[in-house]
């Protein structure tokens, strides 16, 4: 090296920083997805756990009273009529009871380590809306609170609590318009006829034979369609799933409506009395089979003021859409009803890959595949206007209706 020159420096040529920049492209490539099955399959771990914590709350209510909590449950007054009886006077404005539409989510609200939400539900509450430090009309409101149902329950702050127990970390919804997301619904077994009324009339008068809505009986309506775990406006305990707690579901997974026109969370509606059941298959997309037809009436996509109409949107409403789930079709399938917060088919879903969670009523959690055997989908179940068929019998939809079932005195022999 010659006298006053500078000693060369050693570097990379452009070709030799391109072949490394490959390289680490491909090493990522390699490692994002198993960087995210990791980060799913513990979500997946995390929805597993909130479900043991509910199953544990459910032994311990029955462990205190000797029942399960009631889905269709709360305050009522004698002379205002019942749920879904129309006009305003149900949605939107009782500040003195809540006409029965409390889910049971709620009565288990002390017994997932929610002490502090249960006393604001049941102790008379003051919500200074106005800001003005005085009580106006409509900010006091009575022990079990109002209706959750639309203008109330944007209204009653409690209803709208978000509980870290009742979310999936796999579903991304968040915020409104929901009201109190759930991504856990009761099970109300293999058919959806009475699970908005139970068997009771808009009245709520036990046994709604002669109401106009059954000819055939309202005992023997509720006999045959609330064959679940859980019955609307009736209590049921263990004592009553006669086909066992480990072969009965009590709670399923439901993922949440994310403002798209997603099939398994948000409902096609307008199908008649019995079209419901099982025949909205052909309004789905043929270039996306998990999204509706742009021409489908959905109610919550296409009028966004039906937030009611969409799947586990209020926590604490015992609407079926809202948080109930049946063992009619299998997990991930699509949703459709009459109306879509009244009865219909309102399945099991989520986030993750490949099925759902279930809750066993003997605690147990255990992950349904979409494969699971389901019986002949074009099975009808029992209507308003009959027939009174099948009261007590095997489910209609293969093993996935009888784990929906308490009573059938099915023997579960397979693996699921």
């Amino acid at each position: 090296m010659k006298s006053g020159e500078k000693p060369s420096r050693g570097g990379f040529t452009l070709v030799e920083l391109l072949v490394v920049i490959a390289i680490i492209g491909v090493l990522v490539g390699l490692l994002l997805p198993a960087v995210q099955a990791a980060r799913e399959a513990a979500r997946r771990m995390s929805c597993s756990n909130n479900f043991k914590q509910l199953g544990l709350a459910l032994h311990n209510y029955h462990s205190a009273y000797n029942r399960l909590p009631m889905q269709g449950v709360g305050t009522k007054s004698g002379t205002v009529d019942g749920p879904l009886a129309g006009g305003a006077n149900v949605f939107g404005s009782f500040f003195d009871h809540n006409v029965m539409q409390l889910s049971a989510l709620v009565g288990l609200t002390p017994f997932m380590e929610q002490q502090a939400l249960w006393e604001q539900i049941s102790n008379p509450l003051f919500v200074d809306h106005n800001q003005n430090g005085t009580v106006d009309t409509g900010e006091l409101y009575p022990a079990m609170g109002p209706t959750p149902q639309e203008i109330d329950g944007e209204l009653y702050t409690p209803y709208l609590t978000e509980m870290q127990t009742l979310r999936c970390p796999s579903d991304p919804g968040r915020g409104l318009p929901a009201q109190g997301r759930t991504n856990y619904a009761l099970c109300q077994g293999d058919s959806p006829l009475l699970s908005l009324y139970g068997n009771r009339g808009t009245t709520l008068a036990v046994d709604v034979a002669g109401a106009g809505w059954f000819t055939w009986g309202g005992a023997r309506a509720s006999q045959a369609g609330q064959r679940g775990v859980f019955k609307t406006h009736e209590f049921t305990g263990f004592r009553d799933v006669l086909d066992g707690l480990s072969n009965t579901i009590a709670m399923g997974e439901i993922a949440t409506y994310l403002g798209d026109r997603d099939v398994r969370t948000s409902a096609r509606t307008g199908q008649g009395a019995e079209g419901y059941i099982t025949r909205c298959d052909g309004f789905t997309d043929p270039q996306r089979p998990r999204f509706w037809l742009s021409t489908a009436t959905v109610d919550v996509a296409d009028n966004p003021a039906f937030a009611g109409k969409a799947r586990g949107y209020r926590w604490a409403s015992h609407i079926p859409c809202q948080s109930s789930c049946f063992t009619i079709k299998p997990p991930n399938s699509l949703i459709c009803a009459n109306n879509s917060d009244d009865a219909g088919v309102f399945g099991m879903s989520s986030n993750h890959q490949g099925g759902a969670h279930v809750l066993m009523t003997d605690g147990a959690v255990k992950f349904i595949t979409d494969s699971i055997e389901a019986g002949n989908q074009d099975s009808p179940t029992p209507t308003r206007a009959g027939p009174d068929t099948n009261i007590g019998g095997k489910s209609l939809y293969g093993l996935w209706g009888a784990l929906g079932t308490r009573a059938s005195r099915e023997t579960i022999d397979a693996e699921f």
